[in-house]
């Protein structure tokens, strides 16, 4: 595995490098920004919408639908794809390599990512295919066949179906095993990484085999308890780190625009830094403009498109204002505040730490008892990363079907599970960086189509500002 490291980690960080200091900042950010003018700030205008949509009516007891699933579980379906080791391990190493100013910048991408997957949703709706056994279809396969007609549209939707089978049924599910083995062996050392890997790939098959029911009916439930216990733990350190929150919240941005006083480097390479990494996790973290979650959105039971794509602003907000957030500000105020370890360039050289293990040090360090950081954080991270992989399955499978037909879907399942077990295997950071990678490709031809597609997008948004204003 070492060898195999040696040789590729360097390759794809010089591909990635080029792709999330250029296009993928050029894209995320100007395709959230052309939403959210065309579309008179949906992300302002109908947040509120939003959050009565998903928390109005909520249920954990969704049922079984004889076509989709209900608004509510396909949106916890989306956020548990959203909600994963990018909102710990993501931040963590944004943190690490561009100062607490990077997490400025993924509020940056989220607030303009919000009006991005508005659109997302709302073509998986309009696109999606209900068969005639009551399964849906759809995602931006379909989106993109609608804006690019012949053979040009059948390539463009080909090359994103691989890229996102690659990309998250694959690649994807190894940084999540990854990062759940690695936590709970940093936890428990008796317990070694192969074994955490094995438990998984068995459990992860036995959901596979239900399909989008069992993900949905699993998420629904997981979904807000791991949200909680997340944030309870987190806002017990904030508890003890209170008198430094309002200088943390100084660095985030103050470090946004001069990371370099604790980062070193030039001025203009430690900006570049900040904005970069702010932009590669923003996107790994809560999946604006990637085009994965509109598989689950297109599932979705509701009586208009604009229904699930103020439900879908919902999710990017928890993931990245909620959730992410939180994991900042026990890192900077514990590690970085008041003139903790991390407060100088020099603070980090000889140490141990890594995106993989900051939050339970951060966590440890604040209870002064390192084990149970180790576990708690091992136990939140477990949770958001399996619900994560069952997700991001449902997702590639979607493709799978659409490129092969639905027999090649179980070939697809077996493949997956081996990934998830090589995925404990591997080298943190090599599998870091292959996930960037085919996330990266994901980006372009689903941008290109949300471009292609606006008029429908803000006819939605438009005609339910026309019938506010009637009222």
């Amino acid at each position: 595995m070492e060898k195999i490291s040696e040789f590729l980690l360097p390759i794809v960080q010089t591909i990635n490098a080029y792709m999330s200091d250029y296009i993928l900042i050029f894209l995320l950010v100007g395709i959230g920004l052309f939403y959210t003018v065309r579309t008179r700030f949906v992300q302002v205008r109908c947040f509120g919408e939003g959050m009565k949509k998903v928390f109005g009516n909520i249920s954990f007891r969704g049922g079984k639908n004889k076509s989709g699933l209900s608004s509510f579980q396909a949106l916890a379906t989306a956020i548990a794809a959203q909600v994963g080791t990018g909102n710990i391990v993501g931040a963590c190493g944004a943190i690490l390599i561009g100062g607490p100013g990077a997490i400025f910048w993924m509020w940056v991408i989220a607030f303009f990512g919000m009006a991005t997957i508005y659109a997302e949703a709302v073509l998986a709706q309009e696109t999606k295919v209900v068969n005639e056994d009551g399964s849906v279809l759809g995602g931006p396969v379909y989106y993109i066949r609608r804006a690019f007609k012949g053979k040009f549209g059948k390539f463009l939707a080909g090359f994103f179906s691989v890229a996102i089978i690659l990309a998250l049924g694959f690649m994807g599910s190894m940084v999540q095993s990854n990062s759940i083995s690695e936590s709970i062996h940093t936890a428990l050392p008796v317990i070694p990484v192969w074994a955490v890997g094995i438990f998984l790939a068995v459990i992860c098959a036995i959901i596979f085999i239900g399909g989008i029911q069992r993900i949905a009916a699993v998420a629904e439930k997981i979904v807000p308890l791991m949200a909680v216990l997340y944030v309870g733990v987190a806002l017990v350190i904030l508890g003890i780190n209170f008198t430094k929150i309002p200088e943390t919240v100084g660095m985030i941005f103050k470090y946004a625009f001069a990371p370099n006083a604790i980062i070193g480097g030039a001025v203009g390479e430690a900006i570049k830094r900040a904005i970069s990494q702010g932009a590669k996790r923003g996107l790994f973290s809560n999946e604006a403009g990637m085009g994965s979650t509109p598989h689950a959105h297109a599932q979705a039971n509701v009586k208009t498109p604009h229904e699930q794509g103020v439900a879908a602003m919902v999710g990017v907000f928890i993931d990245t204002f909620i959730v992410l957030t939180v994991t900042a500000l026990v890192v900077i105020s514990t590690l970085y505040a008041g003139g903790g370890p991390l407060s100088t360039p020099e603070g980090l050289s000889g140490t141990l730490l890594t995106k993989a293990n900051l939050m339970q040090t951060a966590v440890g360090t604040a209870l002064g008892n390192q084990t149970v950081g180790n576990i708690l954080i091992a136990t939140c991270l477990t949770f958001f990363a399996f619900t994560t992989i069952i997700s991001w399955n449902f997702f590639g499978k979607q493709n799978v079907q659409y490129l092969f037909g639905k027999k090649a879907t179980v070939v697809y399942s077996v493949l997956a599970i081996a990934f998830i077990f090589l995925g404990s295997l591997f080298p943190n950071d090599l599998v870091w960086e292959l996930a960037d990678t085919f996330n990266f490709i994901m980006v372009i031809p689903n941008v290109i189509a949300l471009a292609m597609l606006s008029g429908i997008v803000v006819k939605q948004a438009r005609k339910i500002k026309d019938k506010k204003n009637k009222k």
